[in-house]
């Protein structure tokens, strides 16, 4: 890999490095047990899932106005709780949950291989979650970033132009330069078409055990199975 110029490596976080899934499934049958709520969680989880991009477009379309990843999943849970027939929380308690997305577990192998990636590449966020949620999110778990590059800092979700080309700006690199790292195709096509390279990390189990990875793309740099592996790939 010594023929890439690669000097920072940019990550997608919710899913590429956090398993979102299994930590709402884990904090949700915590508040069902204290709160005597029969709910099926692993559909719960991916219904929040589910809401996320549609949320994010309707930002991207002007339909409104700038609104973080913390607010668009409070408005998308509010939902969920009335079509789940969750009642009985508090304020407090539909708070905390809201900000399950600040605790998300890392992947078993995505400390140890951050930490080996950082001793020769800026490592960063690249994630379409607040400055605040990334923050909390890897203070908890010990991801050791550089820096957070969040959405919020250009006022733009993915996949629009301004947050690719947050990176080289910010950075002052160059974007063949910068190597996003992500779980999801279609992030890495859209990085490539503003010059940044691609590592399609197969992430299989984000949507559970009967989940798949998306083919990758002849087209991308690297394909790994998990951040171990690309540590090994690009020589740290």
């Amino acid at each position: 890999m010594d023929a890439l110029p690669v000097k920072a490596l940019i990550f997608d976080v919710f899913g590429t490095v956090v398993d979102w899934r299994g930590s709402v499934i884990r904090e949700g049958e915590e508040l069902g047990r204290k709160k005597n709520l029969d709910v099926d969680w692993a559909t719960f989880a991916d219904e929040w899932r589910g809401r996320y991009a549609p949320s994010m477009d309707r930002v991207r379309r002007g339909e409104l106005p700038w609104t973080n990843l913390d607010a668009l999943h409070r408005a998308s849970l509010e939902e969920l709780l009335e079509e789940f027939g969750i009642e009985g929380l508090s304020e407090e308690e539909i708070d905390h949950l809201n900000k399950v997305w600040h605790r998300l577990d890392p992947w078993p192998d995505s400390v140890a291989g951050l930490w080996r990636l950082k001793a020769r590449y800026v490592i960063s966020t690249f994630s379409n979650g607040n400055v605040a949620l990334l923050t909390d999110m890897a203070k908890r778990a010990g991801l050791p970033w550089d820096l957070i590059l969040s959405a919020e800092l250009v006022r733009h979700y993915k996949p629009d132009p301004e947050t690719y080309l947050m990176a080289p700006n910010l950075l002052g690199l160059r974007p063949d330069e910068i190597m996003l790292v992500a779980a999801h195709p279609s992030d890495l096509r859209a990085a490539q078409t503003h010059g940044l390279r691609a590592a399609y990390v197969l992430r299989t189990l984000e949507w559970g055990p009967k989940g798949e990875a998306e083919p990758a793309d002849p087209s991308f740099d690297l394909v790994v199975e998990d951040l171990a592996e690309l540590a090994e790939k690009l020589d740290a």
